[in-house]
């Protein structure tokens, strides 16, 4: 059985005043895809902010490569190999793509590595090559959601993380942003995807979790979950 990479351990998170994870464990396995899917406000962005140290946890655990990352900072995790690509996106937009894509790498000082992994992205990502001199701020959504990922792949991570990456996109746009994730998976990235789209989420993955109200309620095989008539009523419509 493959190593466990990323351990989450009765996991609690409050901020606010508002206890938004009350005690969530989970664990994604190395070359694995894990969808997490919930309903908006059930805590799957508040987690994934956790793991990556960009929220305090006020109980439990996070073990990443089985040490725990408990209180390490965001920059940090980078280092390690955990790799998150934010709700919203957060592209530099006055940026070009190019620019954008080699702050990705910001941790790394392999100059042959780095280019060959700019090519490398610009083959995932086509569009990105068309475009590489094009300020990201003047792109489309799902353009910048591209960027985004290819930024975060700059850094070679082990983990990547990816929160609600098909949020406020085109339809044709949500399709090829599932194609990249499948294709970025099929080369030996595991991932951790956050998506409010259940049933593309599910026909992707290995493994998901259903949260619900800060806690996990259900968790299996993705395919199982996804003919399940509880998950079918409650996330895809039926």
């Amino acid at each position: 059985m493959s190593q466990t990479l990323l351990k989450v351990i009765g996991l609690k998170v409050a901020y606010g005043g508002i206890q938004a994870v009350k005690g969530v464990d989970f664990e994604v396995r190395e070359g694995e895809l894990v969808s997490l899917i919930g309903s908006n406000g059930a805590g799957k962005t508040t987690t994934m902010k956790a793991i990556t140290g960009l929220l305090p946890l006020k109980e439990g655990d996070i073990q990443y490569l089985g040490e725990s990352i408990r209180g390490k900072g965001a920059w940090d995790m980078v280092k390690k190999g955990l790799a998150m690509v934010p709700e919203g996106r957060g592209v530099f937009t006055r940026m070009t793509i190019t620019e954008n894509l080699q702050m990705g790498a910001h941790i790394r000082n392999d100059k042959a590595g780095i280019a060959q992994d700019l090519e490398k992205v610009f083959t995932i990502f086509p569009r990105l090559k068309e475009r590489r001199d094009q300020l990201a701020g003047t792109m489309s959504g799902g353009e910048q959601q591209m960027l985004a990922m290819g930024r975060a792949l700059m850094s070679r991570p082990k983990v990547l993380l990816l929160d609600e990456p098909s949020m406020g996109l085109s339809p044709i746009m949500v399709d090829k942003i599932f194609e990249v994730v499948r294709e970025v998976h099929s080369q030996g990235v595991t991932i951790l995807l956050v998506e409010q789209n259940a049933s593309r989420a599910l026909e992707i993955a290995d493994r998901g979790y259903v949260m619900e109200s800060g806690l996990i309620s259900m968790s299996g095989n993705a395919k199982e979950m996804l003919d399940d008539p509880k998950v079918r009523a409650a996330y895809l419509g039926e």
